[in-house]
């Protein structure tokens, strides 16, 4: 997964400020029809709408008001014909001078997310109240104020990429005429763009936070905003990182996998008690990485030609580290995957431990089977953030009745053109796809850029190992290199549902607006 989304949403009872709504009713959208496609009519381009409300929160001691936006945006392609309509939600603080004031982009990944997950969990100003590292019961759910929403230091705008929450292709256009690398960035871009100028903001400092998926799309989409429609930006936040897909996936005959996943393998047995006298986590992961990228990467470098000496200690050493046996190991031919990994580690207690957060647990219904396709973590807080996002949605928010909110766009991710065309490239080239190149031209293109990456230990999704690797092979001038700032948690890919994690997380994001926002 790169976030490969499980259906979630928020069921909320929110209390808020009424507001004034201006909603237009959307328009018709021309069908095809005949061989030949129809020339899109004016009438064909449906109107932007829009549900405006306005709200009061109290953050760090102060009360904050704010107007919150749910609409749809329609962008155009360079014959400046409708293409799509983009659902987004955009919260901006009042008695501001909203065209300097810092402005971010935020939206989840899949590919074929919606943004439901960082904005009920982390950035909006109401949040669910989930139980951590455990199943959240049934509803009623609970839905509080956000006081660690960062609104107070920037704007938000939630982005619904096409194909989810009520973001839908319109005239001659396709849902999968975007579903790509590539065409995903360029959709996203061309509304950020529209956003940008239906709102005066070209003058505010911006910046774009993705998570998982959406930080190979940050890392493309801030290069394609800077290089092609010259709107710079402050900082991008990447939230359990995916860039180079080749560092973050274990696949036969994709060795830097296994070895980027081997750390994380360590922290979740460390989390759960495997490790016996085990030292305190930093040092032992600090360990863990030492092996994985040096005996451990030499063993799997050598192949079938690894010495049976040598293979023998790299598996006690895996052993000791992992918690997995050396029977197991054996077997696996020292590469384990994480569906192996999830279904092996407590595989004598009749349970599997979670994809997104190996801090969640859940009933091994096949204690037999090889891997685990389903994940604790999603089960235990979907139906509970599913819940409080649309009831906020249609309720608070006054938007989205009648239509039909996509969480996830289900097998999306199965139809995903995976080819990517990098700076400097002639073509798109298949294979493992890699926007480190652009974020790299980025950074070089605008030297005053800056990165916080944000990444969990207990994350089998994005392992941090491999966002280590992605950063350290950027291929970056030594003066562009501290222009990157790097957090960890002590939690899984969705850090900020573990409560303490939620606190440092607004923290970080919001020293690095402030440092940047005047750079």
């Amino acid at each position: 997964m790169i976030r490969r989304v499980m259906p979630l949403i928020l069921g909320v009872l929110l209390v808020g400020a009424t507001a004034l709504v201006a909603a237009e009713p959307p328009s018709a959208v021309e069908k095809e029809g005949g061989s030949e496609p129809k020339k899109q009519e004016t009438s064909a381009i449906p109107k932007p709408e829009q549900s405006i409300t306005e709200h009061s929160i109290k953050v760090g001691g102060a009360v904050l008001k704010y107007k919150a936006t749910a609409g749809t945006l329609v962008i155009r392609n360079d014959d400046d014909e409708a293409v799509a309509a983009v659902g987004y939600v955009a919260y901006t603080k009042d008695g501001v001078e909203a065209a300097r004031r810092p402005l971010t982009f935020a939206y989840n990944g899949g590919p074929g997310s919606s943004s439901i997950w960082l904005h009920m969990g982390a950035l909006g100003p109401r949040r669910i109240v989930t139980t951590d590292a455990a199943p959240t019961p049934p509803p009623p759910y609970q839905v509080v104020d956000n006081e660690e929403t960062p609104l107070d230091v920037t704007d938000l705008v939630m982005i619904d990429p096409v194909g989810t929450g009520v973001s839908h292709a319109v005239g001659k256009a396709k849902n999968k005429d975007f579903w790509g690398v590539d065409q995903d960035i360029d959709s996203v871009g061309r509304f950020v763009v529209q956003y940008v100028n239906d709102n005066g903001r070209w003058n505010s400092p911006k910046y774009l936070l993705g998570e998982s998926y959406g930080t190979m799309r940050s890392a493309g989409l801030v290069d394609y905003l800077q290089a092609r429609w010259n709107m710079a930006f402050n900082g991008v936040v990447l939230v359990s990182v995916f860039i180079d897909a080749k560092a973050a996936m274990t696949l036969s005959g994709n060795d830097l996998g296994f070895e980027t996943y081997m750390p994380t393998y360590a922290a979740i047995a460390w989390y759960h008690k495997l490790v016996k006298d085990a030292p305190p986590l930093e040092a032992f992961l600090a360990e863990a990485r030492q092996f994985a990228t040096g005996p451990y990467a030499v063993a799997l470098g050598k192949g079938d030609a690894l010495p049976d000496a040598e293979r023998k200690q790299v598996i006690a050493t895996m052993s000791r580290l992992t918690g997995l046996s050396p029977s197991f190991l054996d077997k696996a031919n020292l590469r384990v995957s994480e569906g192996e990994f999830t279904a092996e580690l407590l595989r004598e207690h009749s349970e599997i431990v979670g994809r997104l957060d190996a801090r969640f647990t859940g009933v091994a219904l096949d204690r037999l089977a090889r891997e685990v396709h389903e994940d604790p973590q999603s089960a235990a807080i979907s139906p509970a953030f599913t819940a409080a996002f649309l009831s906020y949605y249609h309720g608070e928010l006054r938007f989205g009745e009648g239509k039909t909110y996509k969480v996830e766009a289900d097998g999306l991710w199965r139809e995903w053109d995976w080819k990517h065309k990098a700076p400097g490239s002639y073509f798109a080239t298949p294979g493992w796809p890699n926007t480190g190149v652009d974020l790299a031209h980025a950074m070089a293109y605008n030297p005053d850029l800056r990165i916080l990456v944000l990444n969990g230990y207990y994350d089998l999704a994005t392992p941090f190992l491999g966002t280590e690797y992605t950063i350290d092979h950027l291929g970056l001038e030594k003066k562009l290199r501290d222009h990157i700032e790097t957090r960890y948690f002590e939690a899984g890919h969705m850090m900020y549902l573990h409560p303490p994690s939620l606190k440092t997380f607004k923290e970080a994001i919001a020293r690095f607006v402030n440092a940047t926002d005047r750079l």
